[in-house]
Formats: structure tokens, sequence, C-alpha cells
């Protein structure tokens, strides 16, 4: 039986390692471009932000072992090479934009330091959460998360009572689509795989006699709350950003349209509550990540505790080296990896979510082919360099929207079933 109090717990963790970098800096900014059809644009972007993560982390309570199960139905081949490059994205781009939106908003407006000592400050504080391995979800749990959810209630909630609502024009083609899209560049699917290891192992670790179906119900009981207060929190920033689009330039950056929410939220003190919020919700999911990731090498190299605090290491070396780039330039250099990584990403979600007879080895093995051949021409299309010629792939439905991939696979899915199951009348 599930006390109040650990289930509590577990979804402050759960919405904290979740809550970073991205998740704070790109919704304002999807409101201020959505004018009038925020509400749509907020429905694609927590589709992809908020309902694929959360099945993510049903999937874990019901594999409740680590990212390496989620691909071994396709091929443990295939899932070793998923796993390898899921903790190579994550310890090279979101974790380290952590850093780097940490120094833009939290510590460049108050000191003239350079990127790169924040860098390796911030990253030497992440060490040290992460060898303390048994502490994490305690600490970030009852400490770290209240913090950063009474602050984003002051901003949401003090904007949206002192604005009129009134709404400009929307400057997107495919409002949904596009929030879709942006949902990606969370990165919360992928942290979904990788995060959701590090609350099993939490649980693991904090009490050893938990039963299947007690560890499973506590993660499904904490992972639908959490889900709800990422939809809330999201909407909240979303339709800030939409309220102030007489505001503010409109070639504002993410971070910059943040940090003039705060103020004129928060007054003169706007900037020092949105320092400690920020450097709150990015630290949390910078330690979530590596500390996932030592976690999965650890269980690879017979659970060796050296194996985990080398790939700390170097996870946060790495961190230090990418996170003293600005926060465009990290999305930009990630958006060619999500576009491929993505919808694979969400097909595995989904499929591990659905019962065995509808999911068996031979559909997970024809979906997920299906889904990586027709994520080939997203992936083309954002790296600038290749420059595809746009009619080449025109015949793919949704290709216009980058979502080539969702048709095909979907079709697979209900073939290979249907099939399958004339195979056995």
């Amino acid at each position: 039986m599930n006390r109040p109090k650990d289930v509590l717990i577990t979804t402050f963790a759960l919405f904290s390692l979740f809550f970073g970098a991205g998740n704070l800096i790109l919704p304002p900014l999807l409101g201020f471009k959505s004018g009038n059809l925020w509400s749509l644009v907020t429905l694609g972007f927590c589709i992809s932000a908020v309902v694929i993560p959360i099945l993510g982390i049903l999937a874990h309570a019901k594999l409740q072992g680590t990212i390496f199960d989620f691909g071994k139905k396709v091929s443990p081949t295939f899932s070793l090479a998923y796993s390898f490059i899921i903790y190579a994205i994550s310890i090279s781009l979101p974790s380290p934009r952590t850093a780097s939106v940490t120094h833009e908003m939290a510590i460049a407006p108050f000191f003239k330091t350079s990127p790169i000592l924040t860098s390796i400050i911030y990253f030497t504080l992440v060490f040290l959460f992460v060898v303390n391995r048994s502490k994490i979800l305690n600490i970030i749990g009852k400490i770290l998360t209240p913090a950063i959810i009474i602050i984003l209630i002051l901003i949401i909630g003090i904007l949206t009572f002192s604005l009129d609502f009134s709404f400009g024009n929307t400057l997107f083609i495919n409002p949904f689509t596009d929030g879709v899209l942006e949902g990606y560049q969370t990165f919360d699917a992928i942290g979904a795989v990788v995060v959701g290891g590090v609350i099993i192992v939490s649980i693991q670790i904090k009490n050893k006699e938990a039963t299947y179906e007690a560890k499973k119900s506590l993660i499904q009981k904490a992972g639908s709350i959490a889900g709800f207060a990422l939809f809330l929190i999201y909407t909240g920033l979303v339709l800030s950003g939409s309220l102030v689009h007489n505001t503010f330039d409109m070639e504002i950056t993410r971070t910059s349209l943040l940090t003039g929410i705060a103020t004129l939220s928060l007054g003169s003190v706007g900037n020092l509550f949105l320092s400690t919020l920020v450097s709150l919700a990015c630290f949390t999911t910078a330690v979530g990540i590596v500390t996932g990731t030592a976690d999965f090498i650890k269980s690879r190299c017979n659970n060796s505790k050296q194996a985990y605090v080398i790939t700390a290491t170097v996870g946060c070396l790495l961190g230090i080296v990418m996170g003293q780039f600005n926060v465009e330039y990290i999305i930009a250099v990630a958006l060619p990896a999500l576009m491929f990584i993505y919808p694979i990403t969400i097909v595995l979600i989904l499929l591990n979510n659905l019962p065995e007879k509808y999911a068996s080895g031979i559909v997970f093995k024809v979906v997920v082919l299906t889904t990586i051949l027709f994520s080939i021409p997203d992936f083309m299309r954002s790296i600038p360099v290749l420059n595809p010629n746009k009619d080449l792939f025109s015949w793919i439905p949704l290709q216009e929207y980058s979502m080539g991939w969702v048709l095909p696979a979907l079709l697979c899915f209900i073939t290979t079933n249907l099939i399958k199951r004339g195979a056995h009348e």
C-alpha cells in the first residue's frame, strides 16, 4: 500500500526531473506567436510535451527495468544502439542547455562572469548530487520542486489576473503541428525513458521490499498527477505569452521574453524570483539526465560503482564543454537529432503501453522500422546544408508538417496486427 506521502514525493520528483530549461523558455514564446489560437497551439504542445512523456512513465511502471527494455522486442542489438544514442543526445544537448539557460537568465543579469565559469561551477554541483545517488529522490521531491511550483504559480497567477484578455493574430501557418514540433524541443519524451529509470532505481533503493504491483501503482499515480501539473503550468505559460503580444518586440528571444514576463508580474524582484526558478528547474533536470545515464552504464557493466562514477564524470565534462554556448545555438544544433530520434521514441512509448496481443515482437519490428525510414526525410530537411528537393518527398502524407512518419507507422501497426490475427484464425 502506497502512503500519500510517498506518492507526493515521487510526484514532485517526476515533475522536477521533467521541468527543466526547455519547459520554461519554450511555452511563453509559443504563446507570444500564437495569438488568438493559443489554445490550439497549447493542445499540440501538450501532446508531445505532456501526454507522450507521461505515457513513457507509465510504460516504465509496466516494464520496471531500464531504457534497454523499451526496444528489446525489436532486437537486443537495436535496443542497445537506441539506448546509447538516447543517452549520448541527453548528456550532449538537453543537459548542457540547462547550464546555458541558467547562465543567460540567472547569472548574466547580475554578474559579469563568463559562461564557461558558470558551466564549471554548475556541473561540479551536478556531479556532487549524482554521486550521492540514494538521496536524490528525497532532496528533489521534498525541497526543490515545491519551490519551483510556488514561484511559477506567482508569476502566472499575477500576470493572468492583471492583464486584459486580448489576443493578437497568430503568426503560425499550422498552429497545432507547430505546437507539437515545439514540444519536441522540451526533450520530455526522451526524458521520460531516461528519468523514468531514475525513479525506478530510486524507489528500489528506498524500499527494497516493495512488490511489483506496489511500485507500478506508485509510479502510475505519481505520473498522472505530475502530468496534470505540467499541463496546467504549460497552459499558464503559453497564455501568459499570448497576453503580452503588444508589450514586446516580435523579434524577442525566448529567454528575454521569460525575463520580461517575470518583471511584468513581480516587478523589481521579478528577475530575482526568476533566477531562483531557472536555477532550480534546470539543475534538477541536469541531475536526472546525468544520473539516468550513469545508472544505465552501471547496469551494462555488472553494477560497477566505478562505471557509474566515470559516466557521471564524462557527462559533467560534456556539460561543461557544451554548456558555454548560448541557448539558441544549442536549440538549433538539437533539431536534426530530435527530428530523427523523437518519432522512434514516441512509437516505442506507445507500443510499450499496449497489451501484448497488439504489441508483439513482429509488430514492434515492423512499426519501428517503418518509423525510422519515414523519419529520414524530416531529418534531412532539418539540416540546411543537405537542402533536399521539397518535391522529392511530397508524396508522403503529412510531410509538409514534418510528420511524414505518422500515417505509415499507423498503417503498418494496423496491417501487421490484422495479418497476425488472420494467421491465428
